[in-house]
Formats: C-alpha cells, structure tokens, sequence
C-alpha cells in the first residue's frame, strides 16, 4: 500500500524557465548587466544541477519562502473550522481523521516491520513531501532549503524511478530525487502529470481520495487543454485552493469558478438567475468517485504478504452526489466532518458532496478518534498494535479502543462537464436530484413555487428541442 499524505500541487507558475546564467559581473564604467528575458540552459550545461543553490541563480530566496507553504510544512492555520485552536496549525502532519487514520507524526517514512514471508518495506504518509526526508516536513533551516526537490514539479522529463525511498550506511531513510542534468533541462510550468503524480495517488492508491482523473475523459478544462496550474496560479508557491470540509491546511489563498466565469456564465437570465444560491459544481460536476467507505479496524491480506485496510471504491464519475448548503465554514467532531450553512445565512449556497465513512477506533472514555502507526497492521494486519504504537508516540498512555464510524463530505471539485451538466429537469420534478425538503423548503413553499413541476422550466426546454430539429 502506497500511504502518501494529500500534496496538492507543489509549486507555482514560474515567469518563465526557471534556471539561466548569471549576468556578466559589471565593470566600473558599464552599467550592470541585465538578465535575459528568456534565459537558455547553458548555465546548467556548463556547471551541472545542484538543486535549489542552482535554481537560485536566478530565483533568490525562493527556497526559503518555500518552507513556509503547505506543501512543505503540510499544515497552516484554519479559521474556518469550528473548534480549532486559532494559534496552533492543522494539516496532515498532525490531523487525525478516518481517510488516513494516521499522521506525519505517526507513520512518518519508515521501515516496516517483516512480515510472516520476511519481507519489509520503506513506507509512510510523507512519501510525496518535496524533500529528501533527512529534512522533513516542516523542517527549516539551510539544508531544508537545499533539500527541496524543485524538479519534481519544474521538469517534464523526470524520473520518477529515482523519487523511492533508501536507507543510507548510517541506517537513515533518505528520499530519492532526480537531480540530472537532463531533467534540469526540462525546467517549465508544472504539467498535470508533475501534479496528479502525487494527487492522483493520495490516501492508499490511485484514485482513491477524491477519485477524479483530469484527462479530457472526464474533465471539460482538460478537453481544453488546460493544465492543473491555469486554475490553481500560484504565486509564490502559495496554492489557491477551494473550500472544502476534509482539506483544511492551506496558503490563504482560494480559487472560484467566478474567478474566470463571472456571476453570470450561461448567457442566459434564468441559469444566470441561479448562480446567487447554486454553486456552478452542482449542475457542472454531477457525478464522483473514488473511496466510498474504509475500514481500518479490519486489514486484508494482499498477494505481496502485506496487509492493507479494507477500502470500497468507485471510478470516477461512478458516485451520486449529496447536496447541502455551505458557507465555507466546517464542523468537525469525532464521527462527523461536514459543510456549516443554510439558505438563511445570506452566504451559503448549495453545493455537491461525496460521502465518505471511515472505521476506525475511539478510546472508549473520552469518545475521542484514534490515530493508527500503519506499520504493525500493515505488517500482521493486527490494527490494535497500531493504535497501541501511535498512543506512545502521541503520549497519550493507556487507551481504551472501540470501533466506531466517521462520516465525512468530500467537496466536489474536478470532473467537470458542460455536456451533461444538470438541466431545470433534472431537479425541478418530483424526483429530482435536489431534496428540497433536506435544504430547507416546506412542502407549501415547494408546492407554491412550483419547484418540482415542469411548469418552470417545460416551454423553454420544449423550444431548445425543437431548435435541435431544424
């Protein structure tokens, strides 16, 4: 099993190739020389690629500011989830919650204990941080800086086989990097690959946290061409995100369809008319996949000897949505982590969410989530001994394990569609997608509003057919 923590993206839109020569020094009569426009790649050829001192030729200081992004430190502060202490920072390094029921802190990258065929492995939630693990998440510092892995995002023509973890002569486990020459050259914006590498595979497997995949398949920005990065444009490396009830680290920064759409997309008043209460993700991404539901009380002995925890899954776009107002505020307890709003508010709207319930164990006195060191069950399939493990690492002491289920919403973001966006008769009919009872509207109000009757929407449909004819 593959446990890697969510990495978003890495790093930001470059103004250009990353990497040139440095300017001629000047002389006492000449001006200072000014850095090409474009610079080319024989800086490189001449003195090889030592890592961020390489790319810093040109981009000073960058590295630096990079330790303070949450790819890096994979945590920040979060002010819009309930209950959380305002001073401290949350995210994968430190969360507990039942997509991963573990931690940076306690399934940092390790070797596995040997399991009944003598077998061991180098594994851990970290596995994707853009370091080389001597110096690890949320590490600072000089050789923090000089570990960042620049090229995995920046070169077209990485190697991914060399990003594996090893052990050094001292026993250490160090994170592989491709540090050539011949990636080097290849310096530019980060491609879908360079960030589906990592997202892709998040939380045990491929397509298994959010289970979109962005090909032009399933993805009406990505029939277009577009990148991951012509959404997500960073600055800084500072990532625009969405709001979304699981993902709660981020860089302060949002991206919104109404960033590149406007309020008013369609062109036409009545979807236009919608836009003020409906999120354009419930008509425009009717379906989802990946993990429906985990079970980490219960691990599966697989072919290689390890063990894994029980996951259901489905393909992307293979999973109805539920709907629910959301004001961008979460609520986040033991069994249940979900969107805060109501049509009431004046600032939620309706948005579409996957629902996940995750099993796991909660110490019995105080009704608290457990967190879970991978290492034992992923080696015998014997969870308690994880529980046990983490609970030392944590000191937390005596704990007292009982299984219990989490249900969480998922925001949905990707899979996109114009094409077979939801229609007035896809929600306005007495089985539409929409529980208008569930977002808040009585039963008058539905039968005088006429909301699920054809009467709103039937001659303006009747006229586009018609239309489709001549």
């Amino acid at each position: 099993m593959r446990l890697s923590s969510i990495l978003p993206l890495l790093a930001a839109l470059a103004a250009g190739p990353a990497l040139a020569a440095p300017a001629a020094a000047p002389d006492s009569a000449a001006k200072p020389a000014k850095k090409p426009a474009h610079p080319d790649n024989d800086y490189i050829k001449e003195h090889g690629y030592d890592g961020p001192r390489t790319c810093e030729v040109c981009h000073p200081g960058t590295a630096k500011a990079f330790l303070e992004t949450v790819h890096w430190k994979h945590a920040s502060k979060v002010p819009n989830v309930k209950g959380l202490d305002p001073k401290r920072e949350y995210g994968m390094q430190n969360r507990i919650y039942t997509f991963c029921n573990g931690n940076d802190i306690v399934n940092n990258l390790k070797e596995i204990p040997a399991n009944a065929d003598g077998k061991t492995k180098l594994a851990g939630c970290n596995t994707c941080h853009p370091g080389n693990h001597l110096s690890d998440v949320g590490s600072t510092g000089a050789e923090a800086e000089q570990a960042v892995d620049c090229l995995i995002c920046h070169a077209s023509k990485y190697d991914y086989s060399k990003r594996k973890p090893s052990k050094t002569a001292d026993g250490k486990v160090v994170m592989g990097q491709d540090r050539s020459v011949q990636a080097a050259l290849t310096v530019g914006k980060p491609s879908v690959k360079s960030c589906m590498t990592c997202h892709e595979s998040a939380g045990g497997g491929q397509l298994i946290k959010r289970g979109f995949a962005f090909d032009a398949e399933h993805d009406a920005h990505a029939a277009k061409g577009m990148t991951c990065v012509d959404c997500h444009a960073a600055k800084d490396h500072k990532i625009p995100t969405g709001f979304d009830p699981n993902n709660w680290a981020n860089d302060g920064v949002r991206v919104a369809c109404g960033d590149c759409h406007g309020d008013k997309p369609h062109g036409d008043p009545d979807y236009d008319a919608h836009t003020a209460k409906v999120a354009c993700q419930t008509c425009h991404i009717p379906t989802t996949g990946g993990a429906v539901a985990k079970d980490f009380t219960k691990w599966t002995k697989l072919e290689t000897g390890f063990y894994d925890p029980g996951t259901i899954k489905r393909s992307p776009s293979d999973t109805k949505p539920v709907y629910a107002w959301f004001s961008g505020t979460v609520e986040a307890k033991p069994h249940f982590i979900g969107p805060v709003g109501s049509r009431a508010d004046g600032k939620s709207k309706i948005f579409p969410f996957k629902i996940y319930q995750g099993r796991a164990f909660y110490d019995r006195r105080n009704g608290q989530l457990l967190s879970m060191d991978f290492a034992q069950p992923m080696a015998t399939g014997d969870a308690l001994a994880g529980v046990a493990s983490a609970a030392k690492t944590l000191g937390l002491g005596k704990v007292e394990p009982v299984a219990g289920w989490q249900t969480i919403y998922f925001a949905n973001s990707h899979l996109v569609t114009k094409a077979k966006a939801l229609t007035c008769d896809r929600c306005h009919v007495p089985t539409g997608v929409l529980d208008f009872q569930a977002l808040g509207y009585s039963k008058a109000e539905i039968a005088k509003r006429g909301l699920q009757s054809p009467q709103l929407w039937f001659d303006k449909l009747l006229a586009k057919e018609l239309k489709k004819e001549e």
